[in-house]
C-alpha cells in the first residue's frame, strides 16, 4: 500500500485565510481532498477537529505535512505529544519540505528546536497584544464593546421603565433588543428620581 500525505492547516482567526497554507500543502504533493483545516483556532487550542481528522486519517507508512511547526502547534509539550503520536503510530511528520525523522537524534533535536522557536514567538505575539491594548486603554481608544442604544435611547428606556408602565420583555420588544440589553442598560443609565 503506498503511503499517502495528509495535509494539516490553521489559522486562528475567522478573519484570515487558508488559501495560502492550501497552495502550499498542494506543492508539497498533498492532494486537496486529503487536507484537513482549522479556522479561527489558536495553535493552543488543543481541541481543533481539523487536527483530529487528520491525525485520524494517517496510517502507519503515511505523512502528516504542515507549512511550518507553528500550524501544528504552538508550544513545545503540545509538540513534543503530537509527534510522539505519530511515532508510535509509525506516520513521519514534514515540516515544509522537509520530513522530521523521529528516530534520528539530529532531526529530533531539530525538531525540539522548531518548537521552542515557535512557543517562543507566540509568547512574544502574546505580549505584544497584551501592551498595545493597555496603551490604547490608557489612551481612551479601546473601551470595549459599543452599546446597541444611543445615549437618547438609554435614557427614554430608563424614563419608560421608571414610569412602571413597562415590564422588561415590553421594553426589549419596543427597542428591538435582548432583555439581558435592557437590564445593562438600566444598569448604565441612573434612575431620573
Amino acid at each position: 500500500m503506498q503511503a499517502l500525505r495528509i495535509g494539516y492547516a490553521r489559522c486562528s482567526t475567522d478573519k484570515q485565510d487558508l488559501a495560502a497554507q492550501r497552495e502550499a500543502l498542494i506543492d508539497l504533493g498533498v492532494d486537496h481532498e486529503r487536507i484537513y483545516a482549522d479556522h479561527g483556532l489558536t495553535g493552543r487550542n488543543r481541541a481543533r477537529p481539523g487536527l483530529e481528522q487528520a491525525l485520524a486519517a494517517v496510517r502507519e507508512g503515511d505523512v502528516l505535512v504542515v507549512t511550518k511547526l507553528d500550524r501544528l502547534a504552538r508550544s513545545v509539550p503540545d509538540a513534543r505529544e503530537i509527534a510522539d503520536q505519530l511515532v508510535e503510530r509509525g506516520v513521519k511528520l514534514a515540516l515544509g519540505g522537509a520530513t522530521y525523522d523521529p528516530t534520528d537524534p539530529m532531526g529530533k533535536m531539530f525538531f525540539n528546536i522548531l518548537a521552542t522557536f515557535a512557543e517562543f514567538e507566540s509568547d512574544l505575539i502574546r505580549m505584544r497584544t497584551r501592551e498595545g491594548m493597555a496603551v490604547a486603554r490608557a489612551r481612551g481608544k479601546l473601551r470595549g464593546k459599543k452599546p446597541k442604544l444611543s445615549d437618547r435611547q438609554s435614557r427614554e428606556l430608563r424614563r419608560m421603565y421608571d414610569s412602571g408602565d413597562y415590564s422588561i420583555s415590553d421594553l426589549a420588544e419596543v427597542f428591538s433588543v435582548s432583555r439581558p440589553t435592557v437590564y445593562r442598560t438600566l444598569r448604565r443609565q441612573p434612575s431620573a428620581a
